[in-house]
């Protein structure tokens, strides 16, 4: 899987790549003599130089300014072209390294332009592009030239909108898996609220009934309610954060939670399936932990789990730390197996983390994955254990 660094210096190679591309097409340009008077010439450079503006700083998604600006270098190119007409064309080179910067002009807007505006620059880039060779004059070389500008501009618009079209679906997958996941957070925190409101509730009564037969275990009943309220209070208060859709089903079933003292069983389960060992290794107390707290550990664990048993090929062994610290529950898995290969365009990928990481977040915490140092691969979580509690 490609790290956001790789992808930064993948991005940087490629840029640097065609700016060389482009100055040796502009040395070709002033070697074979473009068309038009000196002065023309020299607003030609400017305005091949100009296309960089568009194409070389990295564009977020829906951007309203990159198809401005594209817009003002086409009708630039434009404006040369018609002086190169009214001056008078020779034959030599009309600017192939315009050329190639106009067409990474309609890759860039295609794919990252704002939709409305996009289509406006695509429109007037391809007509900046088709028009281009007819600086050399009218000969049946030139417009034939511009007839394959066009072609080659269908082209690079054609993989803008495919790479946006992959990337929008992505994004959109991404946001449902995060919604998903609020939402199974906010369940399980109403099946926790609703265990310790019942249990509120069959403490108090069975108070009232004992009050004058035995006074101190009333006050015993007392401490018990007091504590389940501040931790329901506590949860209560993460839920309204976390929940987001109105329309989520409030009738949860009431189902006990998995939590990492749960996570014994969970891994014999993973060992007894065959291929991969899984080891558990437990420093400190891990009982007592808030609830949401417990169980995001044992989904980081359990995603851990499943994604060794989907992509880790050859792995023979797989390590689950869980450490406790006054302030964090610290959380490792880590494999020994070959670490996955980088997901391509075309291909499906996995969603599992996203969510993991959204859920982590929710309850104030912190997710990283990625390659070991020896091989495999590693997930390390940190969840806060202190909360705030108003009594």
């Amino acid at each position: 899987m490609l790290t956001q660094q790789n992808r930064n210096v993948l991005f940087r190679l490629g840029q640097l790549a065609l700016l060389g591309l482009m100055a040796v097409l502009g040395l070709f340009d002033i070697s074979a003599g473009m068309a038009g008077s000196g002065d023309v010439v020299l607003l030609q450079i400017l305005s091949a130089m100009a296309t960089a503006a568009v194409w070389l700083p990295r564009h977020k998604q829906g951007s309203t300014r990159l198809p401005k600006v594209a817009m003002l270098v086409a009708g630039f190119s434009l404006l040369v072209t018609f002086m190169v007409a009214i001056s008078g064309p020779t034959q030599g080179s009309f600017g192939i390294a315009e050329s190639l910067g106009l067409l990474g002009t309609l890759y860039v807007v295609s794919r990252r332009g704002e939709a409305q505006w996009a289509v406006a620059a695509v429109v007037v880039t391809v007509v900046a592009v088709g028009l281009l060779p007819l600086r050399g004059g009218l000969n049946a070389e030139y417009v034939i030239a511009g007839l394959m500008l066009a072609l080659v501009s269908t082209a690079a618009i054609g993989g803008g909108v495919y790479l946006r079209t992959i990337e929008s679906t992505r994004q959109r997958a991404m946001d449902t898996v995060r919604a998903e996941q609020r939402a199974e957070f906010a369940r399980d925190l109403h099946d926790f609220i609703a265990h310790h409101v019942t249990g509120i509730v069959v403490q108090a009564q069975g108070a009232r009934f004992i009050a004058e037969q035995d006074p101190q275990r009333v006050l015993l009943a007392l401490e018990q309610i007091e504590q389940a309220g501040a931790e329901t209070m506590a949860s209560m208060r993460r839920m309204v954060g976390v929940l987001r859709d109105p329309n989520a089903s409030p009738d949860a079933p009431l189902t006990p939670l998995a939590g990492v003292t749960e996570l014994g069983p969970l891994l014999e389960q993973f060992s007894s399936s065959g291929g991969t060992l899984a080891r558990l290794h437990v420093d400190g107390d891990i009982t007592g932990l808030p609830v949401e707290v417990s169980t995001s550990a044992y989904r980081v664990v359990m995603e851990a789990l499943t994604n060794i048993r989907q992509h880790a090929r050859g792995a023979r062994v797989a390590d689950v730390w869980i450490r406790r610290t006054p302030e964090w529950l610290l959380v490792r898995v880590a494999n020994d197996g070959a670490a996955p290969r980088p997901t391509m365009p075309r291909e499906r990928p996995g969603y599992g983390l996203v969510g993991l990481t959204e859920r982590v977040r929710a309850v104030g915490g912190r997710i990283t994955a990625g390659p070991g140092i020896d091989g495999g691969w590693v997930v390390d979580a940190a969840l806060p254990v202190l909360q705030e509690v108003t009594k």
